[in-house]
């Protein structure tokens, strides 16, 4: 039970050093790239809001958490685009809650059009140590060095991003958050924590193969200073752009290891407006027989636009 219990969490401050702390992931970021990208915004087109909500590591008590609401539209004939970004992360007692404010300049190209973004947004962290998973022999209230209640620290921050699309490609590369804030619960000097900058290039193209079929490969890469190296994989076939089918696969995890997921995508366009999209990870690390994967669920609206003939599968592109 030691072996067991010194796994899970060592996986959950490996979790924490590489992105739980950090930055976000989620499986299905091709309908959030805006989460990772601020040059995305106003890019499809269309405004759209996006719902997501992700269960990682299920059966496993405070396995890390995710909800995300986000909106963003074109303004100023497709010349600009505006989004706003809420997140909320939770990893056992902590929890964190992320307000973006995100603008993006549009330059349009001979082959496609180039964003330019820059996104604001401020964070609220917090621990409650109220929490009653909290258990000790003798009390928590015994242990001085143990804070009482909650704590909380709320830190501003800014990032930028490029991102470039057109019919059948896109490629962006971002830097999300710049500025490497103290996210330490006290000010007792020392060596603290803080944030780290988090720089993502991701990329995709469209292969039609037929009238009804196309084919989507997309990468998504993500680096950190000392942390290991991420990315994920993305192959997606889609049935009369409104039907997809995807398989996805995540490095991450021990250098020794098999990565650390393999992931099972689908999705559909309904009624022109709505998509709803489900995945499944399949742990491939340390944890895998301690938990039963991970679970995504997403609903995107996209508001209506009189000619859709302008649009070749926004979604993606």
């Amino acid at each position: 039970m030691i072996k067991i219990y010194g796994m899970i969490v060592g996986s959950l401050l490996f979790a924490v050093a590489a992105f739980g702390q950090q930055e976000s992931q989620y499986t299905q970021f091709v309908y959030h790239k805006q989460g990772l990208n601020p040059g995305f915004a106003g890019s499809q087109d269309v405004a759209s809001l996006t719902a997501l909500y992700r269960q990682q590591w299920m059966g496993l008590e405070g396995a890390p958490a995710l909800q995300i609401l986000s909106f963003n539209t074109p303004l100023m004939k497709n010349r600009v685009g505006f989004g706003v970004n809420i997140t909320r992360n939770t990893l056992g007692i902590h929890e964190r809650i992320t307000g973006d404010f995100v603008y993006s300049y549009r330059i349009k190209m001979e082959n496609g059009n180039l964003g330019l973004g820059v996104q604001a947004s401020i964070r609220n962290f917090s621990m409650d140590y109220s929490d009653d998973r909290l258990r000790a022999t003798d009390g928590l209230s015994s242990d001085g060095s143990i804070p009482v209640g909650q704590q909380n620290r709320v830190l501003p921050n800014f990032g930028s991003g490029l991102y470039f699309s057109n019919r059948k490609l896109y490629i962006g590369f971002s830097v999300p958050r710049l500025i490497r804030n103290n996210i330490d619960f006290n000010d007792l000097g020392g060596e603290a924590s803080e944030e780290i900058n988090h720089y993502y290039l991701m990329g995709g193209y469209l292969f039609h193969l037929s009238d009804l079929l196309s084919l989507q490969p997309q990468l998504l890469l993500k680096y950190a200073p000392d942390v290991p190296f991420d990315a994920d994989f993305n192959l997606s076939l889609s049935l009369a752009q409104r039907y997809t089918i995807g398989l996805g696969y995540r490095l991450g995890g021990p250098e020794d290891g098999f990565g650390e997921s393999l992931d099972f995508l689908v999705s559909a366009l309904v009624a022109e407006d709505w998509v709803f999209g489900f995945s499944y990870d399949m742990s491939l690390g340390q944890l895998r027989d301690y938990n039963s994967g991970s679970i995504e669920a997403l609903v995107q609206y996209r508001l209506s636009k009189e000619d859709r003939s302008e649009i070749i599968n926004p979604r993606f592109f």
